[in-house]
């Protein structure tokens, strides 16, 4: 067993999809026998003020680091200012936890045998690699987002020098790292085009704790609370930005604002929350709900509620990636309509589990489309969405995939000879 660094921008309290699937992970590996420290941030992406009661941050070095305990793992969180847009002012944010982290990681934690160390940001894995160097330690890369392409499709990267560095920044840290992981086999495909070797890239996808999100009755309080228990429900929860071409559900809404029975239900956060707002307000949108982000404690009941769960993804930014809110709409049961490319591994998951559908991104009129056939066959859709449960629980059950984190960490840890190679 294992001393296990867990190197993450974001965990609990902080309340973001990707820290519940850190948190999770570390939990597990604890279960395993290892001994788990995070450095990560304090909750700056979706602060949530339940959460930060259960698991209350106490001065460390002052503001500059703070200390939690996480079911008996200590985590340390360095200051980061809220998410904003501003690229620059992002890459300003995340340096100062890079140089906190590495001070940290030198002075106070254990040493560690493994390093995890989750992407984005892309610059994770030099702080991992440095950490690393030092304490004589293997870092595993994790690749949540393939950096810096998902950047320069967005067009938040556009300088020419700024761009060539980052690509070089990219290949460094594949060449260091003992091993990376991916979420998906397109990922893989990418990073072995990007000359990674073909026995350093795993696929261990994300996952989904199936005993925790369950299929639950429509009716329920979420339901009762906003009035949406007898309409049929097309939903969109999760993070609002470019990324996510929500004009388009919005736009959806517009078509269909006739059809009295079916409501459009829209939960998160994020740069475009208000823009989407003012949208649904110029065009008088009443079948529109506009919600803040939920709590996850909310989000069985949330999904429960709705009839048709929308999972996007932007032409920009690529369909190398499964969003892992898909993993969550199949735990509770509920068809999915994924907007992607039909060659997406988004698109072969809602196939193989024959959970829904998907639609290219782009048109309003087919989402449109697709939501009425959602309408008019509601019995057909519902045994998709059971078809989908079935198929999470066999293969993205929490257990079954941290449990290939644990296997990995064994095979780094067994053989002195793969740690030295990648410690230098």
């Amino acid at each position: 067993m294992a001393e296990v660094l867990l190197l993450s921008l974001v965990f609990p309290p902080d309340s973001v999809s990707t820290a519940q699937i850190m948190s999770e992970l570390a939990v597990d590996l604890e279960k395993h026998g290892h001994r788990v420290t995070v450095i990560s941030t304090i909750p700056h992406y979706n602060p949530n003020r339940e959460n930060e009661r259960e698991q209350p941050l106490r001065p460390k070095w002052g503001k500059i680091l703070c200390q939690s305990e996480y079911h008996g793992m200590t985590v340390y969180h360095t200051f980061m200012p809220a998410k904003g847009q501003n690229i620059l002012w992002r890459f300003l944010a995340w340096s100062f936890f890079h140089i906190i982290s590495f001070i940290a990681g030198l002075t106070i934690i254990p040493r560690p045998r493994v390093i995890i160390a989750p992407s984005p940001p892309l610059t994770i894995g030099l702080c991992a690699w440095l950490l690393g160097l030092v304490r004589r330690a293997p870092y595993i890369y994790n690749v949540q987002e393939i950096y810096p392409d998902i950047a320069i499709r967005l067009g938040a990267v556009r300088n020419r020098r700024i761009i060539d560095m980052l690509y070089r920044v990219e290949k460094f840290v594949y060449a260091k790292a003992a091993a990376v992981t991916v979420i998906a086999s397109r990922m893989r495909e990418q990073l072995l085009e990007k000359g990674v070797p073909n026995d350093k890239v795993h696929v261990i996808p994300n996952f989904v704790d199936v005993s925790d999100l369950v299929p639950l009755q429509k009716d329920n309080d979420f339901s009762r609370k906003h009035n949406i228990y007898s309409r049929f429900v097309v939903s969109y929860a999760g993070n609002m930005g470019p990324a996510q071409g929500l004009e388009h559900f919005i736009d959806a809404a517009k078509i269909l604002r006739e059809q009295a029975g079916i409501c459009f239900l829209m939960m998160g956060d994020g740069i475009t929350r208000e823009p989407l707002r003012q949208r649904i307000k110029r065009h008088n949108l009443e079948n529109v709900i506009f919600l803040p982000y939920q709590h996850y404690s909310l989000m069985g009941q949330a999904y429960a509620a709705s009839d048709l769960c929308l999972v996007p993804q932007a032409i920009e930014t690529g369909f190398e990636a499964v969003p892992s809110k898909v993993y969550r709409i199949m735990a509770c049961a509920r068809p999915v309509l994924a907007v992607t490319d039909q060659n997406s591994d988004l698109a072969r998951l809602v196939s193989e589990a024959s959970c829904g559908a998907f639609v290219s991104p782009g048109s309003a009129e087919v989402m449109a489309e697709m939501i009425m056939r959602a309408y008019r066959n509601q019995q057909e859709w519902r045994k998709m969405g059971m078809s989908g449960r079935e198929h999470v629980v066999r293969f993205y059950a929490r257990q079954t995939v941290t449990n290939q984190y644990h296997e990995l960490i064994e095979i780094l840890i067994s053989k002195p000879e793969r740690q030295s190679k990648f410690v230098r």
